[in-house]
């Protein structure tokens, strides 16, 4: 389609009443045309939003405010939107500048997220930069007084971004990006030089594709902010990093577009996380590469739930700052969707079967310690059919406390993959003579088994009694389900608790309910069945020889009234050592 008939069937689609679907033009329009003018539509819908929102004076720094004045910007700049060229936004986005210079640090950074951040004001910065290049195009005297504001803003940020330091990871290449958007509007060597220092130690991706941090939230921030150093650097080299982890990353997407996280070190490994904002990294790179695989992932993303309401009215702003992106997907591939991945990095296994997917993983970091940057899902094993949806199975037993089952990595022999753990816990003696202090005043220190701390210098003291307890969980894909083996042999008389957690709203049938908490059930003996909306997925066998429920956690968390039971429908079968019981879902 010509430039200038693109331009009049954008027009006539984004005209006053006009719906999309009824457009005489779309017959022959390309499909490219067609979700421009959404995406100009999500953007004109977004400001009539930002309208209202912004009317009131605003009272809080947050990461949006960006967003809202690029989105603001990209509407005045787009030929085919309602407000090209309005002088109506312009005091709007005059407001965000000034609130932001109001607040902004004398050392240029913002209290975001924390105090005085150098990362969380180069987050902001990445939209505000996007819409420095969409506001130089446009030549309206009623920007003048915005430029102005823009320029010192960034100006100032630009210094907290060369001088400032960082938390984690991605922050170096949050604050690289950064650095590399302010270079482009205001060029100087000081920037590249403090691009060139981070860069200097090394990007670190393993032999699958997870960055340091195997997050997937901050796997996603550092392939956008790779993407953009290349881009403006011309640093074509950090391209290969951002391959290899969208396709590893694709691996984790479930058919709704929900991404597995059990092996994250980052909080999404217990929040989780969907695809959505990996769209503009699949779509650059789809062009940039020429890529049919990325480029059938970008149209997949385009199908997810909320791409419409999430991510559709920030695009604008970066098509608009880069033109690139507008051009026309390559013709996707047919995307594999019958795959067995074991990721040996992370000890994490991905099978799927078209909508059929499971998920086993043994790769929590050891020991378990609670904090952020550590792997310390107990989620061992996931399971799906469609929209029944088994979001976790977890394992636990009373043995002195020692809580959920963490396995010890993950192995596979024949066509099964073997977790396992191996807990001792030790009784004390009395210390040797020599040892002994005259005060009682003796070295604060943690048990050798790691489950509690003592003023009693246990690493100096005999041991005696040692109690041990060992599980092994086998799992098998068979005749389209999973066949989980659980064998927990040892110390005997240990209840043990297998836990189910089903996506809410669901419904369970043949199974009973408990009265000590909402959304509790048990499957005492035979075959349960959990089904959502057309789907249902089949378990068994029961069992149930004991009811105590509570503190399967473990001392770690119910020493600190904490607990890790989230939202769902949760099943527990139960047992006595020696344990040998058989699982089966389909």
């Amino acid at each position: 389609m010509s430039n200038i008939t693109r331009q009049a069937f954008l027009k006539q689609c984004l005209g006053v009443g006009t719906l999309l679907t009824f457009s005489p033009y779309l017959a022959w329009a390309d499909d490219n045309d067609v979700f421009f003018v959404k995406v100009v539509q999500a953007n004109n819908q977004e400001v009539d939003k930002l309208i209202k929102v912004l009317e009131p004076e605003i009272t809080e720094i947050r990461r949006r405010l960006g967003f809202d004045f690029a989105n603001l910007s990209a509407a005045l700049s787009e030929p085919t939107s309602r407000f090209y060229q309005k002088d109506a936004l312009v005091p709007y986005m005059t407001k965000i500048l000034r609130f932001l210079i109001k607040y902004q640090k004398t050392d240029g950074t913002l209290d975001l997220g924390n105090l005085a951040s150098p990362p969380d004001t180069a987050f902001i910065l990445e939209p505000i930069c996007a819409a420095d290049v969409i506001l130089r195009k446009l030549t309206m005297p009623s920007l003048s007084e915005v430029k102005t504001l823009l320029k010192d803003f960034i100006l100032k940020a630009g210094e907290a971004m060369r001088t400032g330091g960082v938390h984690t990871p991605n922050h170096r290449w949050v604050i690289s990006a950064a650095l590399a958007r302010i270079n482009d509007l205001y060029p100087d060597k000081k920037y590249v030089n403090r691009i060139d220092e981070w860069l200097s130690e090394n990007i670190f991706i393993d032999a699958d594709g997870h960055y340091l941090e195997r997050s997937m939230i901050y796997g996603e921030v550092t392939d956008n902010c790779l993407i953009t150093v290349a881009r403006l650097l011309k640093r074509p080299k950090l391209y290969d990093y951002v391959r290899k982890n969208l396709r590893m990353t694709y691996f984790y997407m479930e058919p709704n577009g929900e991404i597995v996280t059990n092996d994250s070190r980052r909080q999404d490994q217990f929040i989780g996380m969907n695809v959505l904002p990996f769209y503009l990294d699949y779509r650059h790179m789809a062009l940039h590469d020429n890529n049919a695989e990325f480029a059938a992932i970008s149209k997949q993303i385009e199908q997810t739930k909320g791409f419409d309401e999430k991510t559709m009215p920030d695009l604008l702003a970066f098509f608009t700052e880069d033109p690139d992106l507008r051009k026309p997907l390559p013709k996707p591939a047919i995307l594999n969707t019958n795959f067995e991945q074991f990721f040996k990095t992370t000890n994490l296994v991905r099978i799927r079967r078209n909508d059929t997917t499971m998920t086993i993983f043994g790769g929590t970091d050891k020991p378990t310690i609670i904090g952020s940057g550590r792997s310390t899902s107990a989620n061992f094993f996931t399971f799906r059919k469609g929209e029944a949806i088994l979001k976790y199975m977890r394992f636990s037993t009373d043995f002195f406390s020692t809580g959920y089952f963490r396995s010890d990595g993950l192995k596979k022999e024949g066509n099964k993959y073997i977790l396992s753990q191996k807990i001792e816990a030790p009784y004390y003696q009395p210390l040797p003579a020599k040892l002994k202090r005259a005060d009682g005043d003796y070295k604060h220190s943690k048990s050798t088994d790691g489950r509690f701390w003592n003023k009693m210098d246990f690493e100096n003291r005999p041991q005696s009694n040692i109690k041990n307890i060992e599980t092994t969980i086998s799992v098998e894909e068979k005749n389209g389900g999973a066949e989980l083996n659980f064998s927990v042999k040892g110390a005997d008389g240990v209840r043990v608790t297998i836990e189910f957690c089903f996506k809410e709203g669901g419904q369970l049938i043949g199974l009973k309910k408990l009265d000590d908490e909402p959304d509790n059930y048990t499957l005492e003996s035979g075959t349960g069945e959990y089904k959502f909306g057309k789907d249902s997925i089949k378990f068994g066998e029961g069992t149930f020889k004991h009811s105590r429920l509570r503190g399967l956690e473990g001392e770690m968390y119910t020493s600190h009234f904490g607990n890790l039971r989230t939202e769902g429908m949760h099943v527990f079968l139960t047992g006595i050592t020696p344990f040998e019981h058989k699982i089966t879902l389909s």
